[in-house]
């Protein structure tokens, strides 16, 4: 058995969604395991629900952030954004 395998087992599939034509269709990004399909009307609403549904949580950490336990965070990630609007580039991260 693969290591995707046994992670799938223990912490459940990671599936990952993608369109193809009017289909969109998704299978586990460490196993490779086939979820399934789905047909929709027109290309355009298969992307749409391809991209909603493959969205991760990590990818918009500190903007939906928890008020109090990552007030930090949301200060950083607030400070980022005042600083690129102004014009000026953001610091490289350590």
């Amino acid at each position: 058995m693969s290591a995707g395998g046994i992670r799938c087992r223990v912490a459940g599939h990671l599936y990952r969604f993608r369109a193809e034509g009017s289909t969109m269709r998704w299978e586990c990004a460490r196993c490779g395991a086939i979820g399934g399909h789905k047909t929709y009307s027109d290309p355009e609403q298969a992307e749409r629900f391809a991209k909603a549904f493959d969205r991760r949580d990590a990818d918009d950490i500190g903007r939906r952030a928890p008020l109090l336990g990552m007030f930090p965070l949301r200060i950083r990630y607030w400070l980022r954004g005042r600083v690129t609007r102004r014009g000026t580039p953001p610091r490289p991260r350590p």
